[in-house]
């Protein structure tokens, strides 16, 4: 039988996380705002931000997920885990510790890689620039992705529903990456003072 832990935050506040998971991910009828992205890109965004947060749970938690959305949507097979994580590596070059000529090329690689990945998956380069622009508060990569973004989706309401799934994930993420990574650390400290949680 599994052992079953009490939060160490308190059962009130992950019942916020799970909400905040259910309007980012999932959904929660006659509640969340209608989504422009499917379930299976939020879930691809939110793997490249676990990838990007270096979370394992995070990472297995929606590995899990796409597999099933995968096989459920029998979409055409590719090899995603290695595409994603060549994209988070590429995408951890920062504009701002680069030189002018590096840049150029950076861009002429992305552009080339990008549209490998839109084969794949529409749009999904992108979107995953785009979070990890926002994610780091780089402005330069949130420019790029959202030029890219807001061509392909001409409807301003479209537009807006995109940019809003994706900045939601980008927060749930960056909190429960936060959470999963500290919980076990926390609970050792609490440990050496005789507290079980």
């Amino acid at each position: 039988m599994a052992t079953i832990r009490k939060p160490i935050q308190g059962q009130p506040f992950n019942d916020v996380l799970n909400e905040l998971h259910a309007h980012a991910i999932t959904g929660v009828p006659d509640e969340s705002d209608p989504f422009i992205l499917d379930e299976l890109e939020r879930e691809y965004i939110a793997y490249a931000l676990a990838l990007y947060y270096q979370c394992d749970h995070c990472q297995v938690h929606h590995s899990h997920a796409i597999d099933r959305l995968r096989v459920k949507g029998a979409t055409p097979q590719w090899n995603w885990r290695e595409e994603f994580l060549k994209t988070i590596l590429f995408l951890r070059t920062d504009r701002r510790d680069i030189s002018d000529a590096e840049w150029a090329g950076w861009l002429k690689a992305w552009r080339i890689f990008a549209v490998h990945i839109h084969y794949r998956h529409p749009g999904l380069a992108c979107y995953v620039a785009y979070a990890i622009g926002i994610a780091r508060h780089d402005e330069v990569l949130m420019q790029l992705a959202f030029g890219s973004i807001s061509s392909n989706n001409e409807d301003h309401d479209e537009l807006l529903g995109v940019v809003r799934d994706i900045d939601r994930l980008v927060v749930f993420m960056k909190a429960a990456t936060s959470k999963n990574r500290t919980d076990p650390i926390i609970r050792s400290q609490l440990r050496t003072r005789g507290i079980a949680v």
